[in-house]
């Protein structure tokens, strides 16, 4: 594992988690009115999605873990491992649910499941980063 790239990208999880914590408007109307907050979280999600995926990637590469079919089985494979609880697992495996709307058919992402992610679970995304960080560097 290479703990500079690691170092690196986890440092580009904490920026976009706070750039959605500054830009989240505080209730959903707000934001189902908002096309720029709209942009700037849904951008900043994924962009936190792909960072968690690439991380676990880089880390499954690192070490005997088989390669995942598919971005949400990455987490599954940290999980098997050890390296991430299933319950945090079964969580980002949702977040990449929110990615792949968001990317491939933004016009029927919910706003709602939105806010809601961005109010209550942005903390799925710093325990993941933990996780990565107390891996020992191979």
């Amino acid at each position: 594992m290479d703990r500079t790239v690691i170092e690196q990208k986890l440092e580009s999880l904490r920026l976009c988690l706070a750039r959605i914590t500054a830009k989240c408007p505080a209730d959903v109307e707000d934001l189902e009115c908002d096309v720029d907050a709209q942009d700037i979280l849904s951008l900043n999600l994924t962009r936190a999605v792909q960072i968690c995926v690439d991380v676990a990637a880089h880390l499954i590469a690192s070490r005997e873990i088989p390669a995942p079919d598919t971005m949400g089985q990455a987490f599954d494979a940290l999980a098997n491992a050890g390296i991430v609880d299933a319950m945090l697992a079964r969580r980002m495996k949702k977040a990449v649910g929110f990615r792949n709307i968001a990317v491939h058919n933004y016009n029927a992402i919910d706003w709602h499941i939105v806010h809601n992610i961005c109010r209550r679970h942005l903390d799925d995304f710093r325990d993941f980063a933990v996780c990565i960080l107390n891996q020992e560097p191979l």
